[in-house]
């Protein structure tokens, strides 16, 4: 295989750190906890690990609200824990991803407390302030995305700040020259200790309108998607002028060229706007983010018509830009349940993480995905999110995809000596690692030897993709590099079907010793029988070496 960036067509394994493993017994992951399970990881056949912020914070968002860019939380460890946990995963060939929380700060960061003193200190134009209107209500009609108005008076200043998420959570000013060198600056210092590199939270959200506009209404059939409920006010906004400003554009430039100032480091932004499809490719255009992922495939849907629409869209608008996908992460249920339901069969986990890993671009695996767990039920007594508690009972909120990390079968699965600080699920105890590790067609084992497979094949880590125009319940596509080329069929029904081939694909040839779960078509066969829920990939080969020359996109 030529060399490539490490990063594009990486597998990169998402670690929960408060969830991951506990070392010393207070019932909270920490960072020695992800160092004794590097070996875990380095076994699954994944290329990254991006690791949830772990820096200091009165943890009112569970590690999102930063009070100090440059020191660990004490819960968490210490930076001499963290220069190890980058030694040896190094020493293991896996790269280190980090958290960066560019857009705002803990109500806690020195920053915001000098801020808030006066309107003519140091730093009081670092946050987004501004004056009540003539009654007294906020300066506009923006939201917070975790309910209610995002704006919180200030008695010290007389103004109210900017709050896009938590109150806790007040919003840095980007517009202001300094902040945006603080924020490269604090980039810079875990550049220097050896991260491989970034995933940027929220980094749309750096910039907001200068005028500070109204969002207009959102009518009420289109308060849906997104990740937002209709019972969330949020919903009811186009979100115009709170995010995704122009201006954003030029920051995304600078630190690209501070990035490029070191070797094979590499950006990850999180994107969230009225299109985000667009703004992904537009937020990835050559020197400005090397990847960018978005919320589609977060949803609730998942059919095959519009994984076409979705993945066909942001290929035509991506002309230059490398994707990243996912279907899972701690903020959303996880995919098991929200795609599958509860009843949703071992086979089918399975071929979720096959199909993510075989879409053009890189991916991003949530810890336990890669077990098959199902969403935990955490009663609304021991919900620690803040988000879940507002909206309960309609949102349960993310505590059910953050529980602890099942090792083993024992009470605490092995996560802690303490008591953990979100209950393990019992659902969770019977997928725990120990029970998976010995059982050849687990679905921890069926995931590693998907990966060691995919390895082989350049087509799933840099070839270009062909959506197959067909019905449901069989998506199907085609990937290609070079003289590598895949043929990948998922059926996303629980029954049996029959998929018929494109004519242009009969005339292949299958290398069934090259091939993953290899149908024998015979020659000249014009259709293929599907089990429920099975994937199948299959290696062809023909001899001029070309994608047939009939356009295969729907």
């Amino acid at each position: 295989m030529e060399r490539m960036p490490w990063w594009q067509g990486a597998v990169i394994y998402q670690v929960y750190p408060r969830s991951f493993q506990d070392s010393n017994g207070d019932g909270i992951g920490d960072l020695p906890g992800i160092i004794a399970r590097l070996p875990y990881i380095q076994s699954l056949g994944v290329d990254a690990i991006w690791i949830s912020p772990f820096f200091k914070s009165p943890m009112a968002d569970f590690g999102y609200d930063i009070a100090d860019y440059r020191d660990v939380d004490p819960m968490f460890g210490s930076l001499a824990d963290f220069d190890r946990l980058i030694h040896e995963a190094h020493a293991l060939g896996l790269k280190i991803i980090i958290d960066q929380v560019l857009s705002h700060t803990s109500s806690e960061h020195a920053w915001f407390k000098e801020s808030r003193e006066s309107r003519d200190n140091p730093k009081a134009d670092w946050y987004v302030w501004a004056d009540a209107k003539p009654d007294g209500s906020p300066p506009n009609n923006w939201l917070s995305i975790f309910g209610g108005v995002a704006w919180q008076w200030e008695p010290r200043r007389c103004q109210y700040y900017l709050h896009n998420f938590l109150t806790s959570q007040p919003d840095l000013n980007f517009h202001h020259p300094e902040v945006q060198q603080a924020a490269l600056d604090n980039v810079q210092f875990w550049l220097d200790r050896g991260v491989d590199g970034f995933r940027l939270d929220a980094i749309n959200f750096c910039f907001h309108d200068r005028e500070l506009r109204d969002n207009p209404a959102k009518p009420e059939h289109l308060r849906t998607g997104r990740g937002f409920s209709p019972d969330n006010p949020y919903a009811f906004q186009y979100h115009y002028f709170n995010n995704t400003q122009p201006e954003n554009l030029a920051f995304l430039e600078q630190l690209r060229a501070l990035l490029d100032r070191y070797d094979a480091r590499v950006s990850l932004g999180e994107i969230s706007s009225e299109d985000s499809l667009a703004t992904t490719a537009e937020y990835t255009e050559p020197g400005r983010l090397h990847m960018g992922y978005s919320f589609e495939l977060l949803t609730t849907d998942y059919s095959v018509a519009y994984l076409n629409e979705t993945i066909g869209r942001l290929e035509a608008k991506l002309q230059s830009g490398w994707p990243c996908w996912a279907v899972s992460n701690h903020d959303v249920a996880r995919v098991r349940s929200r795609w599958g339901g509860p009843t949703a069969s071992a086979d089918f986990a399975v071929l979720i993480q096959m199909l993510v890993c075989s879409l053009r671009g890189s991916v991003c695996i949530y810890q336990g995905e890669e077990l098959g767990l199902p969403e935990a039920d955490v009663p609304f007594e021991l919900l620690q999110d803040p988000y879940g508690i507002t909206f309960w009972p309609r949102f349960k909120g993310r505590d059910g995809c953050r529980t602890p990390m099942p090792w083993e079968a024992s009470e605490s699965a092995g996560f802690s000596a303490g008591t953990p600080w979100l209950p393990v699920s019992p659902l969770h105890r019977d997928l725990a690692v120990a029970t998976q590790d010995i059982d050849q067609h687990s679905i921890l084992n069926q995931f590693r030897a998907f990966l060691h497979w995919r390895q082989q094949h350049p087509a799933l880590r840099l070839g270009s993709i062909e959506l197959l125009a067909g019905d449901e319940p069989v998506f199907a596509f085609i990937r290609k590099h070079h003289d590598d080329c895949v043929l990948a069929l998922f059926n996303l029904s629980a029954g049996p079907t029959r998929y018929v081939l494109p004519d242009a694909i009969r005339e292949w040839t299958i290398d069934a010793n090259q091939s993953l779960n290899a149908v024998d078509l015979g020659h000249g066969a014009g259709e293929m029988s599907l089990g429920g829920h099975q994937a199948v990939l299959l290696s062809l080969r023909r001899a001029e070496a070309q994608l047939p020359a009939t356009k295969l996109v729907a």
